[in-house]
């Protein structure tokens, strides 16, 4: 069965204690899965406490997801591969930027893969650093003011 990619999504924030299995379902298809990472280190300590949002389609089905930090560290930042390619990203990206300047942040920042690079570059970050390995993947630190 394909995905009707077609459908309404809905983007909102969500509580990990009631959406774990919802935003880990995206994590897993797409950095375990799809990108090798060892499904232990796809779960941490920050994701109790950090602010959670969810795309969904208008039946419930989870499509994407990405995760801010209190000091406005973005990152969990995952699309499900059906829904690439049509804004989820800058949508997912554009809502945490906004909800960090409503808690009146000075910017925020994240790890990037370094072949997203230039999806964040369109938004405004910029790198910064070495390229480092995390989990096996190329990334590079980025950060966006938001003064």
């Amino acid at each position: 069965m394909t995905a009707d990619t077609r459908a309404p999504i809905d983007i909102r924030v969500v509580e990990w204690g009631t959406a774990s299995t919802n935003l880990m379902a995206v994590r897993i298809a797409v950095f375990v899965d799809e990108q090798g990472v060892p499904p232990e280190l796809e779960h941490d300590a920050h994701d109790p406490a950090a602010l959670h949002l969810l795309a969904t389609t208008s039946d419930g089905k989870p499509v994407a997801t990405a995760r801010m930090l209190a000091d406005g560290h973005i990152g969990r930042m995952a699309v499900l591969p059906a829904w690439r390619g049509r804004g989820l990203g800058t949508r997912l990206l554009s809502r945490l930027i906004a909800i960090a300047r409503e808690r009146e942040l000075d910017g925020v920042f994240l790890h990037a893969q370094c072949r997203a690079e230039p999806f964040y570059r369109r938004l405004g970050f910029v790198a910064e650093g070495d390229v480092f390995d995390d989990a096996g993947i190329d990334h590079r630190s980025m950060h966006r003011s938001l003064r």
